[in-house]
């Protein structure tokens, strides 16, 4: 029937179930997962890796900062397994067709060339320092920290009645000119400096 309203229960149920495939779609190749964690903390460090290694397709960066020839790289800032979950879930992986490379920070290391870079809760004390480094530069920044949305972090992982879910800071990003995409934005479980 077209040119009929959807009644309002339908439309809520609609878009649960649209938003869930974009989830499925989001985190398709953490098959046999759930987004519930178990007690390991490789389960955690599985799902975040998915989740960033997914960032990147609902991004949209500066022309300048296109580079089709060039790997998509993302700097990791973590523990080794962190880094290690990163590279399995890299593996094959693409964003809007460059292949994904994982690249492990070191202290003073250059964020040069970085597409992203995801600061683990191991290096928390770096994360300022990484943040301002960062800063005005079209590089995303993923972190795991109570502060990271105040203190200009992108997309910061949380964990909630033991789900990974994800803050998102519009500001940090609009700063650097990276756009969000409502997709991934309607996954997030808050979004601060939204059009209301």
């Amino acid at each position: 029937m077209s040119g009929h309203p959807v009644p309002r229960r339908r439309a809520v149920v609609l878009r649960g179930a649209q938003m869930l495939l974009l989830a499925f779609l989001l985190l398709g190749e953490v098959r046999g997962q759930s987004s519930v964690l178990s007690d390991a903390p490789s389960a955690e460090a599985r799902l975040k890796a998915a989740f960033v290694c997914k960032f990147g397709n609902y991004v949209e960066w500066p022309d300048a900062a296109k580079r089709s020839d060039e790997p998509f790289v993302i700097g990791a800032l973590a523990s080794d397994s962190v880094v290690r979950e990163l590279t399995r879930a890299a593996a094959g992986q693409v964003v809007n067709g460059r292949p994904i490379a994982v690249k492990r920070l070191l202290r003073g290391d250059s964020l040069e060339g970085l597409a992203v870079v995801y600061v683990g809760r191991t290096e928390s004390e770096r994360l300022a320092e990484v943040l301002v480094s960062a800063r005005g530069r079209p590089i995303l920044t993923v972190t795991e920290s109570d502060a990271a949305g105040g203190d200009g972090g992108m997309v910061n992982f949380v964990v909630v009645e033991d789900r990974v879910r994800f803050d998102i800071a519009l500001p940090a990003a609009e700063r650097s000119s990276l756009k969000i995409s409502g997709r991934l934005l309607a996954l997030a479980r808050k979004v601060t400096g939204a059009p209301s």
